[in-house]
C-alpha cells in the first residue's frame, strides 16, 4: 500500500508539496522544473485507490489473496473504467473474473442503452455546456453578474453530464464483456441535503472514503466532536484527491463544513426553511453544491474568490452571446425532462435493467429497440458539439 500511495504522491503531488514547502520553510525540495517535467499517468488516482482497497481487504481478512497475477492486473487495468472510474473494489471485481457472466445472460439491450445514454450526455449535453462554462471561467473578471451565474450553473450541469456520461459508457462497455461495474450516479441534483448528495454523487468514491478513511478515523463512534473532525478531514482529502491544488482542498473543506452544519442542525431545526418543503431543500442543496464548483473549476484561488465576488456584488461586464445562452437553456430543459423520467420511472439502473429484461424475448420489441438505438446514435452525432476531453481524465 505504501508503494501505491508513494507513486501517487510522487507523480501527482510532488510539485505541489515542493512548491508549498519552499514557501513555508524557504528550503526548496529540489528545482520546481524537476517536478514539472514528470507527466501525470492517466487515471492514477483511480487505480491507486483500487490497489489500496485490495491490500486493506486482504489484510483485514475480507478477501482471499489473488493467486493469479493476470487476474490482479485485469482488476487494476480493466479498460472501460481505468481512466475515470468508477472506483472498483477488489472484493466486487475479482469474483467476477473467477465466475464470468455467461454470454447468453448478458443484458445486451441494457448495456447498449447505457452506452448510448452516456454518449448523448457527453457529446450533446456536456460538450455544449462546456462552450458556455469555458467562455465564462476563462474571463471571470470581465463577465457581468448575469453571465457569471449562467456560467456556474452551466458548469454544474456540464460536470454531471460529463462524468456520469463516462460512467454510463464504462458500465455499458464492461457489461458487453460480462462485467458489472457499480452505479456511480443516482440523480445527485435531486438530493435533499448534503449527506444525501454524497450518496448519489460519485458513489464509488464516497463509499471508498467512508470505508477506508472515515471508519478507520473512528467514524461517528467517538462522539460528536470527533465525528465533525473526521468529516472535515475526509472531505478535505477527497478534495485533494481530485488534484494538487488549494482550490480542490477548499472545495473539499466546503463540503466538509456543510456536512457538519447539516449534522449540527439536524435535531434542532432544518438547515432549510421547512423539513416538509422538499423542493426548497433540493434547490438549496443544488445551489450550495453549485457555488462550491467555483473552486473546482477555477484556475486558482484568486480567480475563485473573484468569481464568487462577481456573483454576489452586481457588476457590469460582457454578456455571453445569445446563442450560447440558448444552448444552456436547451440543455437545462433536456436535463429537466430526463430527471422527471428518472424520478418517476427509472430511479436506479436496476429499474431500467428490469424494463429491458421484460421485453428482450420479443422479436418485435427487439427490432423496435434496435431502431430506436440507431435513431438515438444518429441524433447524438448530428447534434454533438465540438469534442472536449472528459473532465475526470486529469484525475
Amino acid at each position: 500500500m505504501a508503494n501505491s500511495l508513494g507513486i501517487l504522491l510522487f507523480f501527482k503531488y510532488g510539485h505541489f508539496v515542493a512548491e508549498n514547502w519552499a514557501i513555508i520553510s524557504g528550503f526548496p525540495l529540489g528545482s520546481l522544473q524537476f517536478w514539472e517535467q514528470w507527466l501525470l499517468p492517466v487515471g492514477i488516482s483511480f487505480y491507486t485507490f483500487q490497489s489500496v482497497s485490495y491490500v486493506v481487504d486482504v489484510y483485514q481478512g475480507e478477501l482471499q489473496p489473488e493467486r493469479k497475477f493476470s487476474s490482479y492486473l485485469l482488476f487494476l487495468s480493466f479498460f472501460p473504467q481505468l481512466v475515470a472510474g468508477p472506483i472498483v473494489t477488489a472484493k466486487s471485481f475479482l469474483p467476477q473474473i473467477r465466475r464470468p457472466l455467461f454470454f447468453l445472460r448478458i443484458p445486451f439491450l441494457f448495456a447498449i442503452s447505457l452506452f448510448l445514454l452516456g454518449l448523448f450526455k457527453k457529446m450533446v449535453l456536456a460538450d455544449h455546456l462546456a462552450e458556455v462554462s469555458d467562455l465564462v471561467f476563462g474571463h471571470p473578471t470581465e463577465m457581468s453578474t448575469r453571465s457569471l451565474w449562467i456560467g456556474i450553473f452551466a458548469y454544474s450541469l456540464q460536470i454531471y453530464c460529463d462524468f456520469s456520461g463516462y460512467t454510463d459508457i464504462a458500465q455499458g462497455s464492461a457489461l458487453l464483456f460480462g462485467f458489472r461495474l457499480p452505479e456511480n450516479f443516482r440523480m445527485p441534483y435531486l438530493s435533499c441535503g448534503f449527506s444525501e448528495f454524497w450518496t448519489r454523487w460519485h458513489i464509488s468514491l464516497s463509499q471508498w472514503l467512508r470505508k477506508y478513511l472515515y471508519f478507520p478515523l473512528g467514524g461517528n463512534r467517538l462522539g460528536s466532536v470527533f465525528t465533525y473532525r473526521n468529516l472535515i478531514i475526509v472531505m478535505a482529502i477527497g478534495g485533494l484527491w481530485h488534484g494538487a491544488s488549494w482550490n480542490f482542498v477548499f472545495w473539499g473543506l466546503g463540503h466538509g463544513f456543510l456536512l457538519v452544519i447539516e449534522r449540527l442542525t439536524k435535531d434542532k431545526f432544518s438547515f432549510f426553511p421547512s423539513p416538509n418543503w422538499k423542493p426548497i431543500k433540493v434547490l438549496g442543496t443544488f445551489l450550495f453544491v453549485t457555488l462550491l464548483w467555483v473552486f473546482f473549476r477555477s484556475a486558482n484561488l484568486e480567480d475563485s474568490l473573484c468569481y464568487l465576488q462577481g456573483l454576489f456584488l452586481k457588476k457590469e461586464g460582457f454578456l455571453i452571446p445569445y446563442s450560447l445562452e440558448m444552448k444552456f437553456v436547451y440543455c437545462f430543459f433536456i436535463l429537466g425532462i430526463g430527471h422527471m423520467i428518472g424520478f418517476f420511472i427509472f430511479k436506479e439502473n436496476k429499474h431500467l435493467l428490469a424494463f429491458f429484461e421484460k421485453h428482450q424475448n420479443s422479436l418485435g420489441k427487439l427490432a423496435f429497440f434496435a431502431f430506436l438505438a440507431v435513431v438515438s446514435l444518429i441524433v447524438t452525432v448530428l447534434y454533438s458539439a465540438e469534442s472536449k476531453p472528459f473532465v475526470y481524465f486529469v484525475f
